[in-house]
């Protein structure tokens, strides 16, 4: 059996939860072979593949991994600590680089403290410095330095999942 040029690359980075971007190699092999790798993911793992304009992933129903809930926490914590400081934190996330220490300042002051002090990822400045790497690792966000990160687009998928879930509560209360 002959697979796309990168295959290789795309089950890895795929397999180990990282998203893949449009501006990657591997995404327009992705989306050229889109109903190949559908199958594929679906036939050998029991995965579903979804790409979106934004980046491409895997969605499994047996998952038990807790990365997401923290990047929603970590999210959600960074979105409030933002706008608490009067700055638009859709903008800030979308297009705005950050320092580490910012995120140090916000998340040691935050009125959620006991929430972070609970999270095992976020709970000190070494557990941020190693989730921030594992957030690199899986592309959702870019170090631009040492100490600098931007947000890449695969952040939406956090914001839109934050979303649904306001919707959800929001028809439940009805």
């Amino acid at each position: 059996m002959e697979f796309p040029n990168h295959h290789r690359q795309i089950v890895e980075d795929l397999i180990s939860g990282k998203f893949i971007l449009p501006t990657e190699r591997t995404y327009t092999v992705l989306k050229e072979n889109e109903q190949s790798y559908t199958y594929f993911f679906k036939a050998s793992f029991n995965y579903e593949l979804k790409i979106t304009q934004d980046f491409a992933y895997l969605v499994s129903d047996e998952s038990n991994e807790m990365l997401s809930r923290d990047v929603c926490i970590f999210i959600a914590l960074l979105s409030y600590e933002l706008d608490r400081d009067g700055k638009n934190f859709l903008e800030r996330i979308q297009f705005s680089e950050f320092e580490v220490e910012e995120i140090e300042n916000y998340f040691t002051n935050s009125s959620y403290i006991d929430l972070i002090l609970s999270n095992k990822q976020l709970r000190d400045t070494d557990s941020r410095k190693n989730f921030l790497n594992t957030l690199n690792r899986r592309n959702i966000i870019e170090k631009t330095a040492d100490n600098r990160f931007v947000f890449t687009s695969a952040h939406k998928f956090f914001m839109d999942f934050a979303a649904d879930i306001v919707k959800y509560e929001n028809v439940e209360k009805e």
